[in-house]
């Protein structure tokens, strides 16, 4: 299958498409390989490194529980014994478990047959020891066995556990220099798949961009042709992508501007005639735009008026407000007045109370003075005649007692009645309090009030200046409309003789005739185009034009192009064009304002 035949996008789509399936592949086999490295590094962490360091484990152990054996079988004393027997069962059980952990992970038959001596020689020391134990619990000397037969076993059992502890680490040695294998192995795959991938792409980018470009490049040589006024060239087009259809185009848009040049031709009378009724229309439009001016101006001027009344009102409102401030500042300083007066009322009431508090212990001291000179004189009594004379000075302590109590009573009831007036005046500076109070809120609302009022004021006024200043630009550009109207005008009276100039300078280009390029080989049997609607010319100020056709041959024959029409080349097979469905005729292309003379456009 052809590559022209082949739409862009999709070659698009299918280059990068290849290029994300290896990408994916690449990635599948990424992870597959690191996979296979973490198989290995969890078999080397999780079993292998475990199976160490519980045999590190073990063989710490035994040599501890060897060293308190030997200790306790040697000393033979029971009080030794029974610290040291405790923690060699403790660690013999700690290293039957260890040893059941090690026998759980073994993964080999040379591990599993290394266990398994060393689990007997263990067997064959333990029942040892436990005996040489038991006798030395029951009183017999076992010192001489000790050297003689249990340091023989526990040799051996050292030995056994030293062979099987060389034996896991270079297991996992082994099982390190996998995974480091397995690791390497990875890397020069992934690099192979990698410059696989590399290569690919160069080509598919090479071969992608060639079958683009060559087509490309006709493209372009056929769009100098046009630009240069040729619109009689015939071209072959070949394929179904995206260029073919670009080609397809240029020739659509090749016969469109020869109808269009054509039409440009014929209409050129009908601009004259419409010229004229711009030129009615400019007019009664630049009346309509003077009476608008005036209309706009007493706009404006009604508009100042109202804005410097609104700026009177912001003036007062202003004023007010600060006015509403400062009665809100007096108002403030009397509260911290009649706070200060109800603190002192409230101050003076707790020393009314203390002063009666005192008093009543004054009444309580008289009474019990009163009480004390009645118990004296009941003694005196008793004494008979020794005791007349301090019986004489107990009435009198009684006498003042009882005086003392009266002054005390009298004292109380004009301290509980001041205490009380102090009360109640309490009460009124509270109430005054509230009230002032309640006075700084209300004003402080009304401060408030007048802020906003103020506030508002002052955007009222800011909104109706701004209007104004908005209704004054519409004065000046509708004033500034009413010229550009004129030179609209005057430039209408201008476009029936550019008719004459529009036509000389379209006969730059080339047709054939009836105004159409002529088809190509693989363009003949395409059905006919539909004509195109007659094109009104843009307008064109004739100061502009002026400029543009003093250099231009405009009173001379039409020039040759540049270029000379190429040959038609040999037919190929190719895919006929089908007759275009008819499109809408080309708008007129709008002249661009270079100058301030081109401003009248604008409108």
């Amino acid at each position: 299958m052809s590559m022209s035949n082949v739409k862009v996008s999709t070659r698009l789509s299918l280059g990068f498409g290849a290029i994300l399936l290896i990408m994916l592949a690449l990635t599948a086999i990424g992870i597959w390989r690191m996979q296979v490295i973490s198989d290995v590094m969890v078999t080397m962490t999780q079993q292998d490194n475990l199976r160490l360091q519980e045999t590190m484990r073990w063989r710490e152990n035994r040599e501890k529980n060897w060293i308190r054996t030997r200790a306790m079988l040697l000393n033979a004393d029971p009080q030794f014994n029974a610290i040291w027997e405790p923690e060699i069962a403790a660690t013999s059980a700690a290293i039957s478990e260890g040893q059941k952990k090690i026998e759980s992970l073994l993964r080999f038959e040379e591990g599993i047959r290394l266990f398994k001596g060393l689990d007997s020689h263990r067997a064959a020391y333990r029942n040892l020891r436990t005996a040489l134990i038991q006798q030395s619990a029951n009183g017999d000397h076992v010192a001489d066995r000790v050297e003689s037969e249990l340091k023989p076993l526990a040799d051996a059992y050292d030995q056994a556990l030293g062979q099987f502890a060389d034996y896991q680490l270079k297991v996992y040695t082994e099982t390190r220099e996998t995974a480091l294998a397995q690791v390497h192995q990875s890397q020069i795959m992934l690099a192979s798949v990698a410059g696989i991938t590399l290569l690919l792409g160069i080509w598919g980018a090479w071969a992608l961009g060639r079958s683009i470009t060559r087509p490309l490049h006709q493209a372009v040589g056929i769009a100098d042709e046009i630009a240069h006024g040729n619109l009689t060239q015939s071209f072959t087009i070949s394929g179904r992508d995206e260029t073919a259809t670009l080609l397809t185009s240029l020739h659509e848009m090749q016969a469109k501007l020869a109808s269009i040049v054509a039409g440009v031709r014929q209409n050129a009378d009908s601009v004259a005639n419409a010229s004229a009724e711009i030129a009615q229309g400019n007019n009664d439009l630049s009346a309509r735009t003077e009476q608008q001016a005036s209309a706009l101006e007493q706009t404006a001027a009604s508009m100042e008026q109202l804005g410097a009344t609104v700026r009177q009102n912001a003036d007062n409102a202003a004023q007010a407000n600060q006015l509403a401030m400062n009665a809100n500042e007096v108002a403030n300083q009397s509260g911290g007045v009649v706070e200060q007066m109800v603190s002192t009322m409230r101050e003076i009431e707790d020393s009314g109370q203390r002063i009666a508090a005192i008093i009543g212990v004054i009444d309580s001291i008289a009474f019990q003075t009163n009480i004390l000179a009645l118990n004296a004189a009941v003694e005196a009594a008793r004494a008979g005649e020794q005791g007349r004379g301090f019986a004489v000075v107990a009435s009198e302590v009684r006498a003042l007692a009882g005086r003392s109590a009266e002054a005390a009573k009298e004292i109380k009831t004009l301290i509980d009645t001041s205490v009380q007036r102090v009360g109640h005046g309490t009460q009124l500076a509270d109430q005054a309090g509230h009230s002032m109070q309640e006075m700084i809120n209300a004003i402080g609302r009304v401060t408030d009030i007048m802020a906003e009022i103020s506030a508002a004021s002052r955007e009222q006024s800011s909104g109706v200046s701004q209007v104004g200043e908005a209704i004054t630009q519409m004065d000046r550009t509708t004033q500034q409309n009413a010229a550009l109207v004129e030179e609209s005008a005057a430039a209408a009276d201008n476009l029936r003789s550019q008719a004459v100039q529009l036509v000389q300078a379209m006969a730059f280009f080339q047709v054939n005739e009836g105004g159409t390029a002529r088809p190509g080989p693989a363009a003949a049997q395409a059905a006919p185009r539909p004509s195109a609607k007659p094109i009104a010319a843009p307008a064109i100020k004739s100061g502009k034009v002026e400029k543009k056709l003093a250099n231009s041959p405009k009173t001379t024959a039409p020039t040759a192009p540049k270029k000379a029409a190429p040959t038609a080349p040999t037919p190929a097979p190719a895919t006929a064009l089908t007759a275009p469905k008819p499109k809408p005729a080309a708008k007129a292309p709008s002249k661009p304002a270079t100058s301030n003379e081109d401003d009248w456009e604008t409108f």
